[in-house]
């Protein structure tokens, strides 16, 4: 393994193997922690695209709160789903086939569009001409300022996807889809990831799903590993310590030190890049 490949798994706490029973018991039982931990929160609150993200954390949270009410002997908890399309989102039916394999607590709809794009007339009236990848990037944070409304609403905190094969490459919105108040799913890679959904009994293909994070309108569905120049399989690969090629080891690499800020706490007087 080389140096730099072995400091950025340690950075990101991926292991070379798992068990996908221990590790969901592990990401419930963390959840239920947080939860008992503080008393004032009462939901937990994820938007449910249809992914694999999205659809294993949700059935995660939705486990971890039916335990906490049957432990307790009351239905004080709940998982709040939402689905957050721009409009008429194309793989619909996956969002759909994730809600049934959660069964969530409470699954609303709330349509981005309208406040996506008073957005950017504003900031057309304003003069400023936004192309489609930062039209993407609105998308995101909208989805996000819409969970955080429903969480303060109804005694919740926002869950977050990220995760290992995500942060090395930092493929998320900062303050988007990047922003969330407890993210469980950290530490895992992407065939991880699928591992537990399909030991937990997900539907065959939202696991086998070709993830994409459909923000730009002028590329609909946009596979992720596309948009990279690198697999995930290369990138889990990376993760757990194995040979990748010269080509894609630098294409991983180079991803990592461009997104470096997405990974740090905003930069003050007092705590520089070169800390």
């Amino acid at each position: 393994m080389r140096p730099r490949q072995e400091e950025i798994i340690k950075n990101l706490h991926v292991k070379n193997e798992i068990s996908p029973e221990e590790e969901a018991r592990e990401i419930i039982d963390f959840m239920k922690g947080y939860l008992k931990d503080h008393l004032f929160l009462k939901s937990l609150v994820l938007g449910i695209s249809g992914g694999q993200d999205s659809s294993l954390l949700g059935k995660l949270a939705q486990m971890a709160v039916d335990e906490l009410n049957e432990e307790q002997g009351t239905g004080n908890y709940a998982f709040h789903a939402l689905n957050l399309p721009y409009g008429e989102q194309q793989d619909a039916q996956d969002a759909l086939d994730a809600v049934e394999f959660i069964n969530p607590t409470s699954v609303r709809k709330i349509n981005i569009k309208a406040s996506v794009d008073a957005s950017i007339d504003a900031l057309h009236e304003a003069g400023y001409e936004i192309n489609d990848f930062v039209k993407g990037n609105e998308k995101a944070r909208e989805r996000m300022k819409a969970q955080y409304a429903v969480a303060a609403t109804m005694d919740g905190l926002v869950l977050g996807t990220d995760h290992g094969a995500e942060a090395i490459t930092g493929f998320y919105t900062k303050h988007g889809d990047g922003a969330c108040d407890l993210a469980p799913l950290v530490g895992l890679n992407k065939r991880q990831g699928k591992a537990i959904l399909k030991y937990l009994g997900a539907p065959r293909h939202l696991y086998e799903k070709v993830p994409t994070a459909d923000l730009e309108s002028d590329r609909p569905m946009l596979s992720d590993e596309e948009a990279l120049g690198v697999t995930y399989d290369a990138i889990d690969d990376f993760l757990e310590g194995r040979e990748v090629s010269d080509e894609d080891y630098e294409t991983i690499i180079t991803w990592y030190e461009k997104t470096e800020h997405k990974r740090v706490l905003p930069y003050n007087r007092y705590h520089k890049p070169t800390d």
